[in-house]
């Protein structure tokens, strides 16, 4: 057996299933989960139906660099999205097609890290598992950068030794960031970038919150973004990775997209190629058709709008607690342990959430998630405008007793 998978940590989820175990939940009450970050609106149908009417493509094998018609309907949305120079976005060299961020954000890892160097991967603190993961299976050491209130809940970058970025060969960034909603602005990804070129790591941004944001005139800064206004059009170093599942609710259909240095891509694709993860055709043409619509994406955004209204207007009564600038996520901080917190309102209010202790690492003396809970608005308004309730009701008993 491969001896790194005795470093992987159990998922945040397993931890949650054991943290639950031995409880019976008040029989009157019915669950709602605000634990895990898939949305539960319904796919647009106009979605499923590209994907229903493309069912003949099952008879052929898919390239796993996808359609031409896939990576131009990509290229065209991150052009028109991140505001590109027109044409610097070339669908032949700089995007690739794949099943999801998560499994391009871990195979990204194991193709671009060289484990004979004594490498670092650095990632944010608290983190998407997955980034662990493909850092400690790549042979490399995994490197927790702090996000705290104190730092705005973004990497300070500055703060990083030097000996540290000299080891460094992968940079994983999040923004909007999970579980915290945190973006990093223009300066700090272009000043990721000269480091990037200071200290030769790729640097892989995972943009899959970018478009559920609070501010219409505030959306996300792309790194590609960042990048192209620094006149960079080679993309050098950096790729950015999206995704339909939050976007376009479409979390099945396992579609996203990886773009950027056009020589990372090529060295990426000749990877997944031995790797078998082709996206299946009826998949390539509902995704084609889904990054060419913004008017799913934007009627999206205002529900999340409703729900943080209803959610905060509640909470606010028990607890400080503000919408983030990105993502669906909530991360209050808990009146004494996460852990307990989150044990005994499902056992008294039948909720459950998130642990921020489970979405994190201790690092530089300090655990950032410990004392928090990540909250996902991804159920049904009323749902969770529901669970707001019985959180504010168990957060003013829980309060009370200490």
């Amino acid at each position: 057996m491969n001896p790194d998978l005795g470093a992987l940590h159990p998922y945040p989820f397993e931890k949650l299933v054991r943290l639950k175990a031995g409880i019976t939940p008040p029989a009157g009450l019915r669950h709602i989960s605000l634990s895990i970050g898939e949305p539960q609106a319904p796919t647009p149908g106009f979605i499923t139906a590209e994907l229903t009417a493309h069912l003949h493509g099952l008879a052929r094998y898919p390239q796993t660099r996808g359609s031409a018609e896939l990576r131009q309907a990509i290229a065209q949305w991150l052009t028109r999205r991140f505001e590109l120079p027109a044409c610097s976005l070339d669908a032949e060299r700089h995007v690739l097609p794949v099943n999801g961020t998560r499994e391009a954000l871990f195979a990204l890892a194991q193709c671009v890290v060289d484990r004979s160097a004594d490498p670092l991967v650095l990632m944010p603190n608290p983190f998407y598992q997955i980034y662990e993961g493909a850092a400690v299976l790549s042979g490399a050491r995994p490197f927790y950068l702090n996000t705290t209130a104190a730092t705005d809940f973004v990497p300070d970058f500055e703060a990083v030794p030097a000996a540290v970025w000299q080891r460094c060969q992968l940079l994983y960034l999040c923004s909007p960031g999970n579980p915290t909603g945190a973006m990093l602005s223009m300066a700090a990804m272009q000043r990721v970038i000269e480091l990037a070129d200071e200290y030769d790591f790729v640097i892989a941004s995972d943009e899959c919150y970018s478009e559920i944001y609070a501010d219409e005139a505030r959306a996300p800064v792309g790194l590609l973004q960042a990048a192209a206004a620094m006149g960079r059009a080679d993309f050098r170093r950096c790729v950015a990775l999206n995704s339909l599942s939050k976007r376009s609710n479409a979390p099945g259909l396992r579609s996203g997209l990886v773009a950027g240095d056009a020589e990372l891509i090529s060295k990426f694709l000749l990877y997944r190629t031995y790797h078998g993860c082709a996206m299946p055709p009826p998949v390539q043409a509902a995704s084609a058709r889904a990054w060419e619509d913004e008017a799913h994406v934007q009627q999206n955004r205002a529900l999340y709008r409703e729900k943080f209204a209803a959610v905060l207007a509640i909470l606010e009564e028990v607890t400080e607690v503000h919408r983030p600038p990105g993502s669906f996520y909530l991360w209050p901080a808990t009146p004494g342990s996460d852990t307990e917190f989150a044990r005994e309102l499902y056992a008294r209010q039948n909720v459950t959430v998130l642990p921020g202790s489970y979405l994190s690492r201790e690092a530089d003396g300090c655990n950032p998630g410990e004392g928090r809970l990540r909250l996902a608005l991804v159920a049904p308004l009323e749902d969770c405008a529901e669970a707001a309730g019985r959180i504010r009701d168990h957060w003013q008993a829980a309060a009370g007793a200490t």
